[in-house]
């Protein structure tokens, strides 16, 4: 059963600043060679099923977060371990946010939930909304409050570092204003092509049924891509610092898991997002690209879930918080 129509061999990109269909001769997409679809919908539904397991493990680590911070309320030596309780809460929040943004733009929901109710000029700006929040504030707030998890594990202090979630939304703000300025206010729009500065394009089927979809802009993946590049540098010298403090062997293979996943799955997720906006929403390939970022950054969540928020606590609970791994109090002979 086919879940979407069919869209025509050209949609027709979607005008941003007077909600009108635009000329596609005057700004072509350019033309690559497009690859046959497995199945309607079948990145769609790929797509949800990630972001339903995404959602269960963010709520497991929800659990895990909370039941230490009642154990520790009971237990005196683990309320070191705990001080980072509301960072990696942050953390977490980020990465469920995330994923269910990524539904946002996904045609099936958009067709079933989205285009009864609204018109095409405000799904366009839908379309908006869901750039600026995935690549300006969910993503990087994500990456930041991982890296600040990693710095914080080496510290021997043990203050009260909720003042951490405040630090992490201040060093998030320069890429949400920068992706907000570059997708709301489109600079020298009329004199660049389409798929610069694009958020949506207006496809129409050969019904003639008018749907709105979502893509990237490359000015938003051109500052996406230069943060982490300089994210990916900080990253790899805190890894350093941390692989030579500790001693444990266990946590040396997970801190490499966590670094090795990062380095590579960053640079797929910037080419990825670099080669989206050469074809238009409604082709295959498209899709293609889309899911395999998606994918890329879901591994990230999901080695970072377990690894930094997951695994620690269970350590610390299983070993009654004498022993603590990836805590700022533990010393280094016994992480």
């Amino acid at each position: 059963m086919r879940l979407l129509s069919s869209p025509s061999p050209s949609p027709l990109p979607f005008d941003n600043r007077n909600n009108n269909v635009t000329d596609p001769t005057s700004k072509p997409t350019v033309i690559l060679p497009v690859l046959p679809p497995i199945a309607d919908g079948v990145s769609d539904f790929a797509t949800i099923w990630f972001v339903f397991g995404i959602l269960l493990l963010s709520l497991f680590a929800f659990a895990f977060i909370f039941h230490l911070r009642i154990r520790s309320r009971q237990l005196p030596h683990l309320q070191n371990f705990n001080s980072l309780w509301a960072v990696r809460l942050l953390l977490v929040l980020f990465a469920a946010l995330w994923a269910v943004n990524e539904v946002i733009r996904l045609p099936f929901i958009r067709q079933k939930y989205l285009y009864p109710f609204l018109p095409l000029n405000q799904q366009a700006e839908i379309c908006k909304v869901h750039v600026v929040l995935s690549l300006g504030f969910f993503e990087p707030g994500f990456l930041i409050t991982l890296l600040f998890l990693v710095n914080e594990s080496i510290k021997t202090q043990n203050p009260f570092r909720t003042w951490g979630v405040a630090l992490v939304c201040l060093a998030c703000s320069p890429i949400l204003l920068l992706q907000s300025f570059f997708v709301f206010f489109s600079p020298l729009e009329a004199q660049l092509p389409t798929f610069m500065h694009a958020t949506s394009y207006l496809s129409t089927d050969h019904l003639g049924n008018k749907s709105v979809l979502c893509t990237y802009p490359l000015f938003s993946c051109v500052v996406f891509g230069v943060f982490s590049i300089a994210y990916s540098l900080a990253f790899l010298l805190s890894c350093w610092r941390v692989v030579a403090f500790v001693i444990n062997k266990k946590i040396r293979v997970r801190l490499n898991m966590l670094a090795t996943s990062f380095m590579i799955l960053l640079p797929v997720q910037i080419l990825c997002l670099g080669l989206s906006p050469l074809w238009q929403p409604a082709e295959p390939i498209h899709g293609y690209v889309v899911l395999a970022m998606d994918l890329a950054v879901a591994w990230c969540v999901v080695i970072g879930e377990v690894i930094l928020v997951i695994r620690p606590i269970a350590d610390a609970l299983a070993a009654g918080g004498a022993f603590c791994p990836w805590s700022p109090g533990c010393r280094p002979g016994k992480t």
